[in-house]
């Protein structure tokens, strides 16, 4: 199998901050919507999202930002990653990826805005999200490592 080509059930890859309750409540709310099961996630503190960060050119600090990984080497972060996600879950959550077409350094000001009260507003917890059985299976291998 030396011939990598996308697979049209490849998974799309999230990483979340692990300890961040608005990203829990975002990794269910997917879940709940995405019964092709085609997103798969990791935390960004895990050794995988370490490393899925580095292969992706993003400073493995990067813990406040979700990261979108479709194809295996598209990368999307910010409000770029959040307007994407919607535009693959079903239902009318598609319509909000026409928020595209702002301008990305005001749509990044909006998220960053959200992402730096994210613990404040929402809540942090003091090691990773223990998922039930029906959301560790669609978390990817070692997402739940010592780090996370």
């Amino acid at each position: 199998m030396g011939n990598h080509r996308m697979n049209a059930k490849e998974p799309i890859i999230l990483l979340i901050d692990g300890q961040c309750n608005l990203c829990h409540g975002i990794t269910r709310f997917v879940i709940k919507r995405d019964p092709e099961a085609k997103f798969r996630f990791a935390s960004l503190q895990s050794e995988l999202g370490q490393r899925l960060l580095q292969a992706g050119g993003l400073s493995k600090d990067s813990l406040d930002t979700v990261v979108m990984i479709e194809h295996g080497s598209r990368y999307s972060i910010k409000s770029t990653a959040a307007l994407r996600l919607c535009r693959k879950l079903g239902g009318f959550w598609p319509l909000l990826y026409g928020g595209i077409v702002f301008p990305r350094f005001i749509r990044d000001r909006v998220y960053d805005f959200i992402a730096s009260r994210r613990y404040r507003w929402f809540g942090r917890q003091d090691s990773c999200l223990m998922p039930t059985e029906n959301i560790r299976s669609r978390f990817l291998e070692d997402s739940w490592g010592s780090k996370g």
